[in-house]
């Protein structure tokens, strides 16, 4: 039996997850969390083949939290769900440390599949995105620019394109006003940019912010 535990912060999404587990007979949800505090002490308390993670929890960021994870316990599988697309967040979410990434408008079969796939040890991404990765090695053409930022410079760009301020981003990654503008200087020099108000229009054309 497949021991899983959900992390998402919406009720019904949970609900929706556990009765797709539900229809089968070799998988059990034996713990949920809406949130990844909650998350990484259930963690510590109990043991689980496989973890469904939302990339989009409140307080810090799924990446952040998948390294927890991976740091605590590393031979734990994690599955991310997300409704970002792939080709934006799934790259960063392997690399990361996840076994595997879907998206929220998968079919529930997929999700079974996926699962399965990633509790017996193996990676998963959907064939499409499989393709992707594929012509992409097969390129010489070089990468968008937001593809260059770290993980940190990628969530702070994100935060600053969403419409926060300085502060709330500082306040909301723990970290001083002073490195957060430190960053800010670095992800426009990086993507070539002048302005915040051009980082919010690149990010909103290719669907980095919701």
């Amino acid at each position: 039996m497949i021991k899983i535990m959900i992390v998402d912060d919406h009720a019904i999404v949970r609900e929706g997850l556990k009765q797709i587990v539900r229809q089968t007979d070799d998988m059990e949800v034996v713990a949920e969390a809406e949130n990844g505090s909650d998350m990484l002490k259930i963690l510590q308390e109990k043991t689980f083949d496989i973890v469904l993670l939302d990339i989009s929890i409140p307080g810090r960021n799924g990446i952040d939290y998948l390294k927890d994870v991976k740091q605590l316990k590393p031979d734990l599988p994690v599955l991310i769900l997300s409704m970002h697309p792939e080709e934006q967040f799934a790259m960063r979410a392997l690399t990361a440390g996840a076994a595997g990434y879907l998206t929220k408008k998968s079919a529930s079969r997929e999700l079974i599949a996926a699962i399965r796939k990633v509790a017996d040890g193996r990676k998963y991404v959907s064939p499409e995105f499989a393709d992707k990765i594929l012509m992409e090695l097969d390129k010489d053409a070089e990468k968008p620019p937001h593809k260059r930022l770290s993980d940190r410079e990628f969530e702070v760009m994100r935060g600053i394109a969403s419409g926060k301020t300085i502060s709330e981003i500082a306040e909301g990654l723990n970290l001083s006003v002073q490195t957060i503008s430190t960053y800010r200087s670095r992800i426009l020099d990086k993507m070539n940019l002048k302005t915040s108000a051009e980082l919010t229009y690149y990010a909103i054309k290719n669907g980095l912010v919701e």
